[in-house]
């Protein structure tokens, strides 16, 4: 079996956020929150990279986080692309948004050929996450189901106060397996903690903030690619019709029909670490004070890449 890959979805152009937020640095000395990530996968064993980025933004990738890494871990880019799509499917007219992060995995498929985690360039993670995730895909392998793993968060250790969040809800067993996911495009934080809506905002259903939810930290198999191939021919077939502009294919649905399918089991790993990222620009204080104070204590160097 190959080394684990990590693989990182940064096609995302931050519409809420107001920029090109996987590279807008969290310290003085110019890191972003990916640096951390990349950094902390590294120390848990990675060797491998691959970036998930618009094609538009690759000359930009590597010169802000790409080439730096590649010093020190071998650096591969895929292109996430509106047109790559099934032959027989025509684009709508106006569809500027991605697929979607089960259509950003399936970018990968030419790349894959090991056990892979996922993760967000704008998220922070931590750095026992990677080490559980890591330790969980070089001791498993794929036998009569999918065995895929996938590190859970707290939800109110994922909120913001700047607005709301897409997070995936997930149901577990007494033994830790993920028995149902269901994504939730809009969580807000309340008075009471929180709630999500289901008819953009205009009602909301509480949800308690010990739920625990994905923040797209996955571990896989390659038999993940024939799966979201499957499941993509299906998505533009049924879903697109019905929202046209905004239409996406995400992990967490796909996983979950695996599971109602009786494919797959997923692991859930617990990290002690706090989750942190900027979905808004609002956001970016309490991460640069986070960083500081993890660098404070001793869990950073001030220069990574030095």
């Amino acid at each position: 079996m190959n080394d684990p890959i990590l693989v990182i979805m940064a096609a995302g152009m931050g519409s809420r956020y107001g920029g090109l937020k996987q590279i807008d640095p969290v310290d003085e000395q110019g890191n972003k929150i990916l640096d951390f990530s990349i950094y902390d996968a590294l120390r848990a064993g990675f060797k491998r990279a691959v970036f998930i980025i618009k094609k538009e933004n690759e000359a930009l990738f590597r010169e802000c986080i790409g080439d730096a890494v590649s010093k020190h871990m071998k650096v591969d880019y895929v292109f996430q692309d509106i047109k790559d799509v099934p032959e027989w499917f025509k684009i709508p007219d106006e569809r500027q948004k991605p697929w979607g992060t089960a259509h950003a995995i399936y970018s990968c498929r030419n790349v894959i050929d090991a056990p892979f985690a996922v993760i967000n360039a704008d998220d922070y993670y931590g750095v026992e996450a990677f080490q559980v995730l890591y330790d969980y895909l070089v001791s498993h392998q794929d036998d009569d189901k999918y065995r895929y793993a996938m590190v859970g968060y707290r939800l109110g250790n994922t909120l913001t106060e700047n607005g709301s969040v897409s997070r995936g809800v997930c149901e577990t067993n007494e033994e830790g397996f993920l028995v149902e996911i269901n994504e939730r495009t809009k969580i807000i934080k309340t008075e009471n903690g929180a709630a999500y809506s289901e008819d953009d905002g205009e009602t909301y259903t509480d949800i308690s903030v010990d739920t625990p939810v994905s923040m797209n930290l996955w571990g896989f198999y390659p038999s993940i690619i024939g799966e979201l191939k499957i499941a993509l021919d299906k998505f533009f077939k049924e879903k697109v019709e019905k929202n046209p502009l905004k239409a996406e294919c995400y992990i967490p649905i796909e996983v979950d029909n695996l599971l109602k399918a009786d494919k797959a089991t997923v692991k859930v790993l617990s990290s002690k670490d706090k989750w942190f990222g900027v979905t808004y620009k609002e956001d970016k204080p309490f991460v640069t004070a986070s960083i500081q104070a993890l660098k404070d204590a001793g869990v950073y160097p001030t220069n990574l890449w030095d």
